[in-house]
C-alpha cells in the first residue's frame, strides 16, 4: 500500500515538471496571400519574411497559404485566416464584409508614393493608327488576364467606363489569357487581340529584361505621374495592403506590423509602409459597383441599366417597334381613311350620275308618250288660236268669244307647263336631302306623278294598311323615284296583256320596325335563275334598256338602311317588288 503511494506521488510531481522543463508548442500563424500577385521569388523573399517574423515573434509559426479569390473570400469568412495579403479592392470587400484592418501597405520601389502606387497600363501596337485614346477600345479585342485582377483589370475598367467604354457590358471583345499577367501582352503581339491590359512597371520591367522591345509598343492615353518611374494609362491607387482577421490577437498584430516595417528593403526594392488611405479605392468600387457597392446593381438606376441592359436593350426593341407599329398603323389608317371618304365622295358622285342617267332612261322610254302629253295642249291652243282669227277674219268676234278662247289658252299653257316642269323635276340632278314626312303622301305623290307622265299606262291601286301619320325620315325624291321605277317595270310587264287585265297594285304596311311599300304586277311568270339576277347591274330583258335601274332603285334601299327584295306574287301569275325602309322614332 505504501509502495503504492509513493507511485502516485512521483506521478504527480512528474507531470508538474515536465510542462515546464519542456519546450513551449509553437502556434500556426496563417497568412492568406492573393496567387494573382507574381511576388514569389521575383520581388520578395518569402522565405525570408517567414523567418523573420519566427524570430521576432518566437511561439509562432508563420505559414504561408496562396489561393485564388474565391478561396481567399472563403477561407477569411470561416475564420481559418490570422493574416490576409490581396490586392486592394477584395480588401475593401473583406474589410466591409467580415471587419479585416489593415496593418501594412506593401510599397514597390516605382511608386511615387504609397497612395501613388498602383494603376494599370493600356498597351497596344506601335504601328496601330485607329487606337489612340481610351474610346478607341469600343469594339477592340482587349486581353486581360481575370476580371478582378486590379491592375490587370479593374482599374483601366474604371477609366475605359468613364471614356464610354463599359467592357462588362461587352463594348469590347474580353480575350482572357490567364496568368501569369505577360500572356496579355504576347495575345497582343500574336494578334490574338488588338489591346492588352496590365498593371503599370509590367511593360518596362519585361524590357530590362529583354523579353520585349518598348518600340515595338505604344501606351494608350498615356498619364504620367510626377515620381512614378512607369507610364500609366489610369490614376495610381494604394498597393497591396496586409490586413489582420477581425479576432487577431492585438498584440500579435502590432508585432507583425513592427517587423514588417522595421524590414529593409529587398534585393528588388520592394518594402513596407504604414497603412495607406483606401478612399480612392471605395471610390472605384462605388464607380464599378463591385465589393460593398455591389448593391448598387439592383437597387440603383445605372445598375439596373448596367445589370439588365441586353433585356432593356430588347424591351426597348420591342417598344420601339410596337410604337414603329402604331405609327405605321395610325399612318396607314388615316390613308386608308382619306382614300375611303375619297372612294366614299366618288362613289356618292358616281351614284348620283347612274341615278340622273336612269331617270333619264326613264324619260327616254316615255319619250312618246310625253310627246303625247305636249301634243295634246299645244293642238288645242293651235286650234282656238286658228279659230280666233277666222272669226276676226269674218268679224264675228265679240268680246265674250275673245275672253273664252283667251281663258283656253292659258289652261292648256299651264297644262304643258306642268308636264315640263315634273320632267324637269324628275330629270335634273340634285344633292340628297333627308326630310321627315308621312309616307303615305310620298307613295300618293308618287303614284300621281306617274299617272300624269304615263296616262295610257296600267291604273294604280293603293292599299295602306297602316295608321295614320307614319313617319319616314329619307331623301323622299329618291324614294319616289324607287317607286317610279318598279311601276315602270310593272307596266312594261303587262304590256302584251290585255287593257282589262293589266293593274299595279301597290300595299303600304308594316313589318316588325320597317315600314313596307309592295308594288304588284300581274305580268308572265318569271323563271327563278332570272330572279336571282335582277338586281345585278347592266341585267335587262328589254331589248333598250340600260340594266341599272333595279340596281340603283336597290342601292337607294340600302342607302336608307333598307332593302329591296322580289318574290312571285301569291296567287300567280306576277312579281312583288318589296321596298322595306326602317320607320321614324321619336327617341332616335
Amino acid at each position: 500500500m505504501f509502495r503504492t503511494a509513493f507511485t502516485r506521488f512521483v506521478f504527480a510531481v512528474f507531470m508538474i515538471i515536465l510542462p515546464i522543463c519542456s519546450p513551449a508548442a509553437e502556434t500556426t500563424v496563417r497568412i492568406g496571400v492573393l496567387s494573382y500577385r507574381e511576388l514569389d521569388g521575383v520581388l520578395f523573399n518569402w522565405a525570408e519574411i517567414q523567418t523573420k517574423l519566427a524570430e521576432a515573434i518566437p511561439g509562432y509559426k508563420f505559414e504561408l497559404s496562396p489561393m485564388d479569390g474565391s478561396h481567399l473570400h472563403d477561407a477569411v469568412s470561416k475564420g481559418e485566416l490570422g493574416f490576409v495579403l490581396t490586392n486592394s479592392t477584395q480588401y475593401v470587400s473583406l474589410a466591409s464584409d467580415f471587419g479585416i484592418q489593415r496593418i501594412a501597405t506593401i510599397i514597390l520601389p516605382e511608386a511615387a508614393s504609397p497612395q501613388k502606387a498602383l494603376g494599370s497600363t493600356v498597351l497596344t501596337l506601335a504601328g496601330r493608327k485607329d487606337v489612340n485614346n481610351l474610346s478607341d477600345l469600343r469594339g477592340k479585342r482587349v486581353a486581360i488576364v481575370a476580371n478582378d485582377a486590379f491592375g490587370g483589370y479593374l482599374a483601366a475598367a474604371r477609366e475605359l467606363l468613364g471614356a464610354g467604354v463599359d467592357l462588362e457590358a461587352g463594348d469590347a471583345d474580353l480575350v482572357y489569357v490567364g496568368f501569369p499577367m505577360s500572356l496579355a501582352i504576347d495575345a497582343l503581339s500574336s494578334n490574338q487581340a488588338d489591346v492588352a491590359i496590365v498593371r503599370t512597371c509590367l511593360y518596362e520591367h519585361l524590357a530590362k529584361q529583354g523579353k520585349l522591345r518598348l518600340a515595338d509598343f505604344k501606351v494608350v492615353s498615356p498619364r504620367p505621374e510626377p515620381g512614378f518611374k512607369c507610364i500609366p494609362s489610369t490614376q495610381l491607387y494604394p498597393d497591396w495592403p496586409l490586413a489582420a482577421a477581425r479576432d487577431m490577437d492585438l498584440d500579435l498584430a502590432k508585432k507583425v506590423a513592427v517587423t514588417l516595417l522595421s524590414m529593409p528593403p529587398s534585393v528588388r526594392g520592394l518594402s513596407w509602409s504604414i497603412p495607406a488611405d483606401y478612399q480612392t479605392i471605395l471610390e472605384l468600387d462605388r464607380d464599378l459597383m463591385i465589393g460593398p457597392y455591389a448593391e448598387l446593381r439592383t437597387s440603383s438606376f445605372r445598375g439596373i441599366i448596367k445589370n439588365y441592359r441586353a433585356y432593356l436593350l430588347a424591351a426597348l426593341l420591342v417598344l420601339v417597334g410596337v410604337a414603329v407599329y402604331f405609327i405605321r398603323v395610325q399612318i396607314l389608317v388615316k390613308r386608308r381613311t382619306i382614300e375611303l371618304r375619297e372612294s366614299r365622295a366618288k362613289a356618292y358622285e358616281l351614284q348620283i350620275k347612274t341615278e340622273h342617267m336612269a331617270r333619264l332612261s326613264i324619260l327616254g322610254e316615255m319619250a312618246s308618250t310625253l310627246a303625247h302629253e305636249l301634243n295634246q295642249p299645244l293642238a288645242t291652243i293651235a286650234a282656238y288660236a286658228q279659230g280666233l282669227e277666222r272669226n276676226c277674219a269674218s268679224g264675228q268676234v265679240n268680246t265674250d268669244m275673245v275672253s273664252k278662247v283667251n281663258h283656253e289658252i292659258v289652261a292648256q299653257t299651264e297644262r304643258a307647263d306642268k308636264v315640263i316642269r315634273q320632267v324637269r323635276t324628275f330629270a335634273r340632278k340634285r344633292m340628297a336631302a333627308s326630310e321627315l314626312r308621312p309616307i303615305a303622301d310620298t307613295v300618293k305623290e308618287a303614284i300621281d306623278n306617274f299617272s300624269k307622265m304615263l296616262p295610257a299606262l296600267p291604273p294604280v291601286t293603293l292599299d295602306t294598311r297602316l295608321p295614320p301619320g307614319k313617319m319616314l325620315k329619307a331623301d323622299h325624291q329618291q324614294i319616289q323615284q324607287v317607286l317610279t321605277n318598279l311601276m315602270k317595270n310593272a307596266a312594261d310587264a303587262m304590256i302584251t296583256l290585255p287593257a282589262e287585265n293589266r293593274m299595279i297594285d301597290i300595299v303600304l304596311n308594316q313589318t316588325g320596325n320597317d315600314l313596307t311599300i309592295a308594288v304588284a304586277d300581274r305580268g308572265p311568270q318569271v323563271p327563278p335563275e332570272t330572279l336571282a339576277h335582277l338586281f345585278e347591274p347592266f341585267f335587262t330583258n328589254k331589248p333598250d334598256g340600260l340594266g341599272l335601274g333595279l340596281a340603283i332603285c336597290k342601292s337607294i334601299a340600302e342607302a336608307h338602311s333598307g332593302k329591296l327584295s322580289v318574290h312571285p306574287r301569291d296567287p300567280q301569275p306576277g312579281l312583288v317588288f318589296q321596298l322595306s325602309l326602317p320607320e321614324y322614332r321619336n327617341d332616335e
